[in-house]
Formats: C-alpha cells, sequence, structure tokens
C-alpha cells in the first residue's frame, strides 16, 4: 500500500519570527517522538531548540549533537518509517541530525568576558555579533606581531648587522611564520578550534603527549612575552619618559649598569601587579583598550614612514658629535667643539672638564677634532653604502664611524670614564636573530578566536597569512628606509645616547618624537596585557583536559571562568622573567618556546598530510607537506642559530613534560596523527617481517599467556603475569588471553568484565602485551583456536606460557586434564615452545628482590637450547639479577661424566653465559618397591576412571570405600623391607580431601530418588560412607551399573604394564636426584617429557609429571618447539 510522508515545515534557524526564539539555557532538543506522531499530524519544530554546547571539551569534541538529552524511551509508533524503528533507538534521523548540526555553537573563545555570574547575580548572556576577517583576525594578530622590538630594537638590528644581514634576519623569520601559518591553517580548517588554539591543535592532532608538552611551552613563551613587554615598558618609563623617578643611581661608572638592572627589577615588579590586578578585575576591560592600543601602533608606524617621506624634502635637523670618530654622549654638554665665542671671547667649552683633570686632558681628546654630522642624511644621501654591512662587537666596545679618520691613543684604560657611547653586550648575528624573533610572533592570535569568527575556516587562513604578509612587508621596508635615511653610528646607538635620549626611530618620525615614545609605551602596555590575559586561559585549558595530573587546581577560577589560580602562577613565572631585568636576554627565551610551538604545528601538518587519514580534509587547500617539512627545518634551526643551550634546555623540558604525560598523565584518545603514524609504521614493519624469515640470533620468546578466570571473571593465578614481566623484562610481544565457556551472544557482558579484570591485572603486574577474551563452547577448541590465530603476520607467539592445572586430579575438575594435553599436543604440532609453571602462586612477584639462590636448569634432553636462554632472561630482571645459575646434565653408565663437564663449559663459555656446571651420573638400578606402589595405584586409578560409569555425585559415594580397598591390595603384596625404607601415606584416589567424604544426603536423594520437581526438598542429613553402606547402596543400584565388581579386581606388580613400571622409575629416581640438589633453589627448569601419542595413556602421563616434580617449590616444565633458539655466533 503506498506510504503517505508528512511534511513537516522548519522555520529558518535566523528568522526572528519565532516567539521562542531567545530559548533558555534549559532549552532541549526536540525528540524524533514529536516528529513523528502517531496521528501522523504536522509538529511544529522550533529550531531555536537546537543543542546547547556543552562545558565539556570531551563532549564538545566527540560530536555532541548525536546524543540525546531525553532519557526517557522514544515513541515510535509511526508507520511512515516503521522500516528503520529499530535503528531510531541508537542513530538519529538525518532531520534531527540536520537540525542539531545547524544549531551547533561552540564556546567563546579568546579572552571574551564571561559575563554570567558578574557580581553575584545571574545575568543574560550577551550575543556577540561574529565577526569577519578584518575584525577578526587580521587585526588581532597585526597587534600581536607589532610591538616592542619594532620600536626599540629594530634600528640597533639593522644598524649592527647591517641591511643585508638584517634583511637576513627579518627573511629568515618571516619566511619560518608563513609556513607555520600554512600549516596551521590547514589543522584551523579540518574542523573547530576550541579554546587553547595552537595547543587543541597540536594535542588533538599529534596527541596529548606532545600537545602536553608544546602546549606548556608555549603558555611559557606567552608568560615571558609577558615579562619581555613589561620590560620594554619601563625601559621607555625610565629612559625617554621620567628618567628622573629612577631609585637606583650609581655613584661609580662600574656600577651603572647594577644600578639599571635594579631599577628595571623594582619598576618591572610593580608594574606587573598593577597589571595582574587590571586583568583579575575584569578582562573586558583590556578588550575595550585593545582597539586603542592598536591605534597607537598604527599611528606609530605612520609617522615613521612619514618621517622617512619628509627625509626627501627636507632632512631633520639633528647632529652626531663625533670626537675622532668616536660617538659621544650629548647630554652632558651643548656645544660640539673644543672652544666657543661668548660675548666676542673664545673660552673652552664644557667638553674640557669632561676629558680634562688636574690640568691633564685625555691623549684621545688632544689629538683628534669634533666633528658633527648629521643623524639622519636623508633617504637620496647615499649613506645606504655605509649600512650595508655588519658592525659586531664585544660588550663595551666604542661606537665608531669607520669612514672617518682618528689618530689612537696609546692608553685607554679611562675611556670607560669619558661621555663615549658603549656596547652594553656583545653582539653577533645569532644574538640578533634570537632577540628579533619574538617580534613575528602572535600569529596565533586568528585561531585562538575562531569561535568569534564568521566563518572561521574562510577566515582564519586569509586574515593570518594577510597579517603576517603586511607585517613582513612593514619590517623589510623598515630595514630598508633606516639603512638608508639614518647615519650607521645612530643606528648602532641603543638607547640614543647621541642625539639626546630619543628613540633613534623618534627623529625620523613625523611630526614629533613623542608619536613613537607614548605609541611604544602603550603598544608595550596593551602587549603585556595581552598575554597576562591569555596565558592563564592557555593554562586552563591545559588543565581542564585533564592530561597533567599535577595542573589540575589550574583549571577552576571564579564562577564566571576566569582562572584565578592560572593567573597567580602566571605572575609567578613572568616576575622570574623580570628578575632577568634585560629585554635582550629574555627575548631569546621566548623565542625558544614559540619556536619549539610553531616546529610542532608544522610537523602536525606534516604527519597528517603524509598519512592521508580519512578525517583529514582541510577547506584550506594551498598547503603542502614539503612546505611543512621545511617550516619545521627552519624552526629547528632557528632555534640553535638564536642560542643552542636555550634550544637544549627547551628540549628537556618539553621532554620531561612528554615523559610524565606518558607516565602519569591520563589516557586520552583523540585520533591523533602519532597513532596513526604508529599503525603505518607497524603494518610496514610487519610486512617486512614477513618477507624473510627470522634468523636464531633474532629469537626471542614472544608469549601467548593463557590465564584462567576466576568465577568472578577475575585473574586466578596474578603471579603468572609478574613472570611474564620477569621473563619479557619489557621486550618482545606477550599476548595474553582467557578463555570462556559458552557463547558471544550470550557472555558479552561477561567478555567486558573479563577484558577490564585481565587489563586492570596487566597494569598491576606492570605486564606490557596486548590482552584478549574468546568465547568457546568448547574450551580445548578455544585453545586450539588460539594457539593457531594469535598473532598477525611476523608477530606471531612462538612459546605459550601456562600455569600446572592443580585441580586435575579433583572430581570437580574433570576436563582441565584433558585440556593440558591437549594444549601440549597443539604447540607441539604448531612448532611452539611451551612454559608450564607449576606452583605458580609461590612464585616471586616484581615487589621482590631475591637476595641469593640458584637457578637450576635440568638438562635432560637438547630441546633448541631454550632451557639455556629463559634463565639468562630471567636474570636481566631486577627480582632475579643476583640469583646464580647452574645448569645439570645426567650422565648414563656408558657416558664420561668428566668430558660431559668439560664439553658442557666450553660450549657455555661460547654461548657467553655464565653458570655453574655439574654432572649427574644415574645408573641403572633396581626398580624400588615404591616405583611398583606409584604404578600400581596410577593404573588402579585410570581402570577404575574408565569402567566405573558413574555420575559425579556417584563417584563422590564411593571415595572412601575405594580407598581403603586399594590400601589393602598394596599392603598384601607389599615386601617387609619396604615398610622400614619407605613411609606408605594413605592415598586418596581422586585426591580428594577426607572432609569431602562427608556427603550431604538431599543432594543424594535428588539424584536417584523419584520425587517430583515441585516436591519439598529434604531435610540435610549428613551421612557417613562406610563399606558396608556402600555394599547395601551397590545392591539396591545393581541393574543401573551392570560392571564388574571392582574390589574383587587386584592387580598384582607382575601384571603391570612395564612401559609404565619403566617411565615411572625414571620419574622416581629423577626427581630423587632434583630434590637432592634444587631443594633450596629459587627456581627449577625442567624439561618437559612429550605427551602420549594416544588417549590412553593421559592419565598415568599427568602421573608421571606429578611424581617428577613432587616436593619442588617452584617448577618451571619446559618444551621447545623444535628449533634452535640460542647460537653461539655473533
Amino acid at each position: 500500500m503506498p506510504t503517505n510522508f508528512t511534511v513537516v515545515p522548519v522555520e529558518d534557524a535566523e528568522a526572528p519570527s519565532s516567539s521562542n526564539a531567545t530559548s533558555t539555557p534549559e532549552a532541549k532538543p526536540v525528540r524524533l517522538g514529536q516528529i513523528f506522531e502517531r496521528s501522523g499530524q504536522v509538529t511544529t519544530v522550533d529550531s531555536q531548540q537546537g543543542a546547547q554546547p556543552d562545558d565539556d571539551e570531551g563532549q564538545k569534541e566527540s560530536t555532541p549533537f548525536l546524543n540525546s538529552d531525553n532519557g526517557s524511551e522514544p515513541d515510535y509508533d509511526g508507520t511512515n518509517l516503521a522500516l528503520f524503528e529499530a535503528k531510531m533507538d541508537s542513530a538519529p534521523m538525518v532531520s534531527s541530525l540536520l537540525s542539531r548540526l545547524a544549531n551547533y555553537t561552540n564556546l567563546t573563545q579568546g579572552v571574551r568576558e564571561h559575563e554570567e555570574y558578574e557580581d553575584g547575580v545571574r545575568k543574560v548572556t550577551v550575543t556577540v555579533p561574529p565577526m569577519g576577517t578584518f575584525i577578526g583576525v587580521y587585526l588581532p594578530c597585526m597587534q600581536n606581531i607589532l610591538g616592542v622590538i619594532l620600536f626599540m630594537r629594530l634600528a640597533w638590528i639593522v644598524g649592527t648587522a647591517g641591511i643585508l644581514g638584517s634583511f637576513a634576519i627579518v627573511s629568515m623569520c618571516c619566511i619560518c611564520t608563513l609556513l607555520t601559518a600554512i600549516s596551521m591553517s590547514a589543522i584551523a580548517t579540518n574542523g573547530v578550534v576550541p579554546a587553547g588554539g595552537s595547543y587543541y591543535m597540536i594535542s588533538r592532532s599529534l596527541g596529548p603527549e606532545f600537545g602536553g608538552a608544546v602546549g606548556l611551552c608555549f603558555y611559557l613563551g606567552t608568560t615571558f612575552a609577558g615579562s619581555m613587554y613589561i620590560l620594554g615598558t619601563i625601559e621607555i618609563l625610565l629612559t625617554y619618559i621620567v628618567p628622573s623617578t629612577r631609585v637606583f643611581e650609581a655613584e661609580l661608572k662600574e656600577g651603572e649598569a647594577a644600578a639599571w638592572a635594579n631599577n628595571m627589577r623594582v619598576f618591572g615588579t610593580g608594574c606587573l601587579l598593577i597589571m595582574a590586578l587590571v586583568v583579575f578585575v575584569g578582562v573586558k576591560y583590556v578588550n575595550k583598550l585593545a582597539l586603542v592600543f592598536l591605534s597607537c601602533v598604527i599611528l606609530s608606524i605612520l609617522a615613521t614612514y612619514a618621517g622617512v617621506i619628509k627625509t626627501l624634502l627636507e632632512p631633520p635637523e639633528v647632529n652626531v658629535c663625533l670626537l675622532g670618530n668616536r660617538s659621544l654622549k650629548n647630554d652632558m654638554f651643548e656645544s660640539c667643539s673644543k672652544m666657543e665665542t661668548v660675548e666676542n671671547m673664545t673660552v673652552m667649552t664644557q667638553l674640557w672638564g669632561l676629558f680634562c683633570s688636574n690640568h691633564t686632558c685625555d691623549e684621545y681628546f688632544e689629538l683628534n677634532n669634533l666633528t658633527e654630522i648629521k643623524a639622519i642624511p636623508g633617504l637620496l644621501s647615499g649613506v645606504i653604502k655605509d649600512n650595508l654591512w655588519g658592525d659586531y662587537g664585544p660588550a663595551g666596545s666604542l661606537l665608531e664611524k669607520k669612514t672617518l679618520l682618528s689618530v689612537p691613543a696609546n692608553d685607554m684604560s679611562k675611556d670607560i670614564y669619558k661621555p663615549y657611547v658603549y656596547n652594553d653586550i656583545t653582539t653577533y648575528f645569532t644574538l640578533l636573530v634570537g632577540i628579533y624573533f619574538p617580534s613575528v610572533t602572535g600569529i596565533m592570535a586568528g585561531s585562538n578566536r575562531s569561535g568569534d569568527l564568521r566563518n572561521a575556516q574562510k577566515s582564519i587562513p586569509v586574515g593570518t597569512i594577510m597579517a603576517i604578509l603586511t607585517t613582513s612587508f612593514i619590517y623589510i621596508s623598515c630595514v630598508v628606509f633606516f639603512g638608508a635615511c639614518i647615519e650607521g653610528v645612530v643606528l648602532r646607538d641603543k638607547f640614543g645616547d647621541s642625539i639626546g635620549k630619543i628613540p633613534v626611530i623618534g627623529i625620523l618620525a613625523w611630526p614629533s618624537p613623542w608619536v613613537i615614545v607614548i605609541g611604544s609605551f602603550f603598544s608595550c602596555c596593551g602587549a603585556g596585557l595581552q598575554s597576562l590575559t591569555g596565558a592563564p586561559r592557555l593554562l586552563q585549558a591545559i588543565a581542564r583536559d585533564g592530561i597533567v595530573p599535577f595542573l589540575q587546581v589550574f583549571g577552576h577560577g571564579k564562577s564566571n571562568g576566569e582562572p584565578t589560580w592560572a593567573l597567580l602562577l602566571t605572575v609567578g613565572i613572568c616576575e622570574i622573567g623580570i628578575l632577568i631585568a634585560s629585554l635582550d636576554a629574555v627575548a631569546p627565551i621566548l623565542s625558544m618556546f614559540f619556536l619549539m610551538c610553531y616546529l610542532f604545528v608544522n610537523l602536525a601538518c606534516a604527519v597528517q598530510t603524509l598519512l592521508r587519514a580519512p578525517n583529514w580534509r582541510p577547506r584550506f587547500k594551498f598547503y603542502h607537506w614539503t612546505l611543512s617539512f621545511l617550516g619545521m627545518s627552519l624552526s629547528l634551526s632557528l632555534m640553535f642559530v638564536s642560542s643552542w643551550y636555550y634550544a637544549l634546555v627547551a628540549m628537556v623540558i618539553a621532554g620531561c613534560i612528554y615523559k610524565y604525560i606518558e607516565y602519569r598523565g591520563a589516557e586520552k584518545e583523540w585520533g591523533d596523527g602519532i597513532r596513526g603514524l604508529s599503525l603505518n609504521a607497524a603494518r610496514y614493519a610487519l610486512i617486512r617481517l614477513e618477507e624473510s624469515p627470522l634468523h636464531t640470533k633474532n629469537w626471542r620468546p614472544q608469549l601467548l599467556v593463557l590465564c584462567k578466570p576466576d568465577p568472578d571473571l577475575s585473574v586466578k593465578h596474578p603471579r603468572l603475569l609478574s613472570f611474564t614481566s620477569q621473563l619479557k623484562a619489557g621486550k618482545g610481544l606477550t599476548i595474553v588471553c582467557t578463555m570462556l565457556q559458552g557463547t558471544f551472544m550470550t557472555r558479552g557482558q561477561d567478555v567486558k568484565t573479563a577484558e577490564k579484570s585481565l587489563k586492570a591485572a596487566m597494569v598491576a603486574e606492570k605486564t606490557k602485551g596486548f590482552h584478549h577474551v574468546v568465547v568457546s563452547s568448547n574450551l580445548r577448541d578455544g585453545f586450539s583456536v588460539l594457539i593457531q590465530s594469535a598473532g598477525l603476520g611476523g608477530m606471531k607467539h612462538n612459546a605459550v606460557l601456562m600455569a600446572w592445572p592443580g585441580g586435575w586430579q579433583q572430581a570437580r575438575d574433570p576436563e582441565s586434564r584433558k585440556n593440558f594435553i591437549e594444549t601440549v599436543r597443539e604447540t607441539t604440532s604448531a612448532h611452539q615452545a611451551l612454559l608450564v609453571a607449576k606452583n605458580i602462586d609461590q612464585f616471586p612477584d616484581n615487589s621482590q628482590r631475591l637476595k641469593e639462590g640458584t637457578i637450576d636448569v635440568w638438562w635432560i634432553v637438547h630441546d633448541g637450547g631454550l632451557l639455556m636462554l629463559l634463565p639468562f632472561l630471567l636474570r636481566q630482571h631486577k627480582v632475579w639479577r643476583k640469583c646464580r645459575m647452574r645448569i645439570f646434565t645426567v650422565a648414563q653408565m656408558d657416558d664420561n661424566s668428566i668430558q660431559m663437564k668439560k664439553d658442557l663449559q666450553m660450549f657455555l663459555y661460547h654461548l657467553r653465559i655464565d653458570a655453574v656446571v655439574e654432572v649427574v651420573e644415574m645408573h641403572d638400578s633396581d626398580i624400588s618397591a615404591f616405583t611398583y606402589e606409584k604404578t600400581l595405584v596410577m593404573e588402579q586409578r585410570s581402570q577404575m576412571l574408565k569402567q566405573m560409569q558413574l555420575s559425579r555425585t556417584e563417584r563422590e559415594r564411593e571415595i572412601q570405600s575405594i580407598t581403603d580397598v586399594s590400601r589393602g591390595s598394596i599392603k598384601r603384596k607389599k615386601p617387609s623391607a619396604f615398610k622400614a625404607h619407605y613411609q606408605i601415606h594413605p592415598v586418596t584416589i581422586l585426591c580428594i580431601p577426607e572432609s569431602e567424604a562427608q556427603l550431604i544426603h538431599d543432594r543424594n536423594t535428588a539424584s536417584h530418588s523419584d520425587k517430583t520437581p515441585n516436591s519439598p526438598p529434604p531435610d540435610r542429613v549428613h551421612m557417613t560412607w562406610t563399606k558396608e553402606k556402600l555394599i547395601s547402596e551397590r545392591a539396591k543400584h545393581k541393574e543401573s551399573m551392570p560392571v564388574k565388581d571392582m574390589f574383587n579386581m587386584r592387580p598384582e606388580w607382575e601384571n603391570l604394564n612395564q612401559s609404565n613400571v619403566r617411565r615411572m622409575h625414571t620419574a622416581v629416581k629423577l626427581n630423587e636426584v632434583v630434590k637432592k640438589k634444587s631443594k633450596e633453589s629459587q627456581l627449577v627448569l625442567l624439561n618437559m617429557p612429550g605427551p602420549p601419542k594416544n588417549k590412553k595413556g593421559e592419565e598415568n602421563y599427568m602421573e608421571f609429571l606429578e611424581v617428577l616434580t613432587e616436593g619442588l617449590n617452584r617448577v618451571l616444565l619446559v618444551r621447545g618447539g623444535g628449533r634452535e633458539v640460542i647460537t653461539i655466533y655473533s
């Protein structure tokens, strides 16, 4: 029949017509049941009821629009889409999905003020209009890039490095940031970038370890940037605005540097506290002043360009006084001459008082004349030729104009006391790179505001790249204009001492130098406030991710979201930078952290591009992995060019944070590229491993560990995992498996529980490897499948480790014997080694340290050398490290035991294994009565279990009587001498404690009576089953047990299977020797005999192994895989 579809009108998301357009935060997504009503009527869906953004970042990034907010059962009674009713409970319909996608909004990014709880009164959230490319990305990047270095250090860099050197520095740094911006644009347009900016991009691309390490480095860089801006602010204040406010003044010339540093520390600390108070009171005031600060920067740059143009028409009348070719500070004299005419009289100028004392003048002053030159000759003066090349010098060297001739003086020891202009620091190219690089940072400002942008995937690439190109043009043009307009000796004057304590750019600017002074001052203030605002939020984003446990306290703050604790830590770290008291010393420090951040942004883009992950679909298409690799290489090179020791310190800090997060951090799965890279590398390695067979030198035990679960699905023998980690020492492949009986459909929840328990046990025992839980209808088939198929490609196991089935003799666990023997057969057929640990619960755990003792190897049969390799591997672990290794081998009657010992010692020497060698002689001897007794009991057990076709309950009834009859049979044939030499212990046939011979009467009657299922249970009466009671019961059930009378079955010694007697004799004699030699050893390794070829002797095989290992504390039975695992060759 035709299906009628109901058209559901959906209002436009931006239409203001709905009365619920301003929905409350409590609004929930509409239920599908409201759309698909049984009656088929039209339901109006308010598009404004979309899913509200979740404050939890983890939910936010894992598609919150797919999770239903309504816990009630949906109503799917409609007939339109009845075919998909089963899927509607777990997956949304397309209409609901699109509605939620359209209404999905990210949290407000950047540093926008949270006003919901301000002043303790909840306010309505103010909707900020989305910003475009110019306001949202371009201007913030411009404001962060242009700053203190442009106004305070660029002219000095041009004068010191020359135009060509400065052009190289600016080009390298700008190319680095441009390549980083391209990579960042690709990452930022591959999805929404929430709070954290670069930290978020790196952590989601390279994983929490890299993200946390680089995020903290970026936080430190931003914090030290705040220190640099504050130091720049104080330098401008004390040098150009109010120099008279200095607290410390040096009495001697040698103390001027220390006094200046102390002034910087005092005023810098005060400025930091004021800025921190402003940030704490309200970030909105900082944001409102941001436009003012940006305006100051733009006006200062425009004034500089206007001054350059003015030099073409009329160069400014600013002169520099030179003595010979040395620059002089002109704040201590007015006339640049030795003599001047005052009222028609020639008098000496103030310079005589500066260079002469006690009627003795400075030699250089007497030999050279004073020259006054223009500080700014003009754009067409040709001074650009003199400024092409650099002029580096050590700290304390004089600023000289090399093109002027001068007469050198012999005595220059007192030049420091003269009014010359000096280099305050030693200058060289790499230092200038480190000082300049902070001027190009700030390219992340746009990505940090992605939530405020109208179209982030378009605005971020365009705005960031345009800002970088604009600022690059400004810096390069300033390099050329400064070199072409200003005299070189003035450019190298960092603080403007030779031009009256005016910034060098200030004398070039038009109309007044104060435009540059005031503009640079407010620019530094604004940049410092922005750093103190952004750094705490970056730290808060890292703390809220929970990847660094000790930082979680910094994720909290005021009720409106302000990161108070993070702000306090930021202020403390910023104070460290201020105490350095030198802008030139702080700049290379933050350069390291920013360069490391840029390095990993490029690495993230390169990795994602090369991996070609399906989720890598950036809208920005103009990227390539070669560009990212070039940017990464350039960032690394600039780190070591700027300061190799700072680069090493930054890398060590990042490495320590990485290892800490890897060791103690929270486990996060963000689909990062490092995981994808690991998968690709693993796939490549597995394919390569398949190409050629494994050489003996590369053989190591790749273990498949078979763990038995408890009834509560926890690991029954956790020491088996401890022994695994000790044997592997953290190397090689380990697959830990647990088998559950049943079907996967019915035991799915048990599988999850068992996996959690298995993983927890592996973590507790420090076992590194893979874990897997398999459900099989038959345990034997399950073990067989694991042995055959566990592993992948070349990474397959070559050895199986399991615990000895301690309950194989008990009636309650009849299948353990069969499962064990079948496992032995399976490993033999698969050519895999088998390790069986007996008394595994007595093995040491990883916290124990065996102070002394031996690891004894009983080498009976050569089985590939595994017996000798295992103790060597164990002794690599700290638990067994102090144990000595002993190797015992057995010599028979025809062997030369002395020669065997020499040969074995030489063999071990070539194997590079240190061990004590001992040869044990075992001569042929008569078979003892004890051996016959053991064999008799074993065969009695075997025959009994074969002939008694009884239920489990009936077998339990027979225990005590069968034991008595068996004892009587043994005693009648026992020689008199046997009593003196062997103590006969009561033999319990099924090895069940005597208390279990007291059976519960109600269980017996339940299995034999004809009661109906609804009849009430009988009283619990305990009865002891004696021989007489057994006979009467057997007569009662004679028809149901058509077997011959077992108690007339009296096997004699002469009728025993001689093969079993010989095997039992070997087990008894070898056990006696092993107990004699290795009773007190920490571990005994024995060759494991092979299983019987047919199933007739399975019970006997288990008995042989029990006798062989009887009386030993810790035993490891080893069966080789049929190949050599150890070699004497290198």
